[in-house]
């Protein structure tokens, strides 16, 4: 909870994958406060105010996860709200003639986002959710020591200065730094 607001102010797309590794964690543990408590709660230094907070948080995550049914697999509207958010502005980015670097930002990436989309077969996700799912899957293999081949990194680093690009553009806009008002 106090990492992901952190993250959220800082860096909406470290947010976005720390919530989906959340949502993970919240599965490997049974949708279970009590194991969420053992597994995760204990590990950190905090007082009864800050343990209590945290508690509540994982209990409301965890309800949120029966309501809208992804218990097994999926994400949580309000992580899927974060991929709509940046689908929007991506469109509006690549529409914007002010923005030429943005755009062949995305086009030396969207080779990368074409082969992912293809390996995943009948996945109707957009090409900013694909790039998400893409560096989650390279968070996982990494958090498994798993060996990740040359080409794998070439287009996992493609994609995250794609999507750094991305995630700077949208903190300016929620600061309203992107599209001055005066225009």
């Amino acid at each position: 909870m106090f990492i992901a607001s952190q993250k959220r102010k800082e860096n909406v797309a470290e947010y976005l994958l720390y919530m989906w590794q959340i949502e993970d964690i919240i599965r490997a543990n049974d949708l279970d406060i009590d194991k969420i408590k053992t597994n995760v709660i204990d590990k950190f230094q905090l007082d009864a105010d800050q343990r209590k907070q945290m508690v509540e948080w994982y209990e409301s995550l965890i309800d949120m996860m029966r309501r809208e049914g992804v218990e097994k697999t999926g994400h949580l509207q309000l992580n899927k709200n974060v991929i709509i958010q940046l689908t929007d502005l991506h469109l509006a980015l690549l529409k914007d003639p002010r923005f030429p670097q943005y755009t062949a930002e995305f086009y030396k990436t969207l080779p990368f986002i074409v082969e992912l989309r293809a390996k995943a077969g009948d996945n109707p996700d957009g090409e900013i959710e694909t790039c998400f799912n893409a560096l989650y899957g390279m968070l996982m293999l990494r958090l498994q020591s798993k060996e990740i081949t040359p080409d794998t990194q070439n287009a996992i680093a493609q994609i995250t200065k794609f999507i750094a690009t991305l995630t700077r553009n949208f903190h300016l806009d929620q600061d309203d730094k992107l599209f001055p008002k005066d225009e």
